[in-house]
C-alpha cells in the first residue's frame, strides 16, 4: 500500500476499541470479503480481504507490548 492506511475504520471500530471488539470486527469482515463469498467480485473482495487482515495484524500487535519492547519497558525507558 502506497498510502497509509486507517487500520481501525477498515475494520469499523473507534480507536478505543479493545482487543476483544478488534477480533470481533475482524471476524465479521473477513467473512463478509471473503473471496471464495464474492466470486461475482473478486478483485475487489480480494482487495478488501487484505487490508482487513493487515488492520487485524497492526492493530492485534498495538495492543499486545511485543516481546522486543519488554526489557526498555522493565528498564522504564
Amino acid at each position: 500500500m502506497d498510502i497509509m492506511m486507517d487500520y481501525y475504520k477498515v475494520l469499523d471500530i473507534p480507536q478505543s476499541a479493545s482487543m476483544n471488539d478488534i477480533k470481533r470486527a475482524y471476524r465479521s469482515k473477513v467473512l463478509r470479503w471473503h473471496p471464495d463469498k464474492n466470486p461475482e467480485n473478486r478483485k475487489e473482495a480480494e482487495q478488501k480481504f487484505k487490508e482487513i487482515v493487515e488492520a487485524y495484524k497492526v492493530l492485534s500487535d498495538s495492543k499486545n507490548p511485543s516481546s522486543s519492547l519488554m526489557p526498555l519497558l522493565n528498564f522504564g525507558l
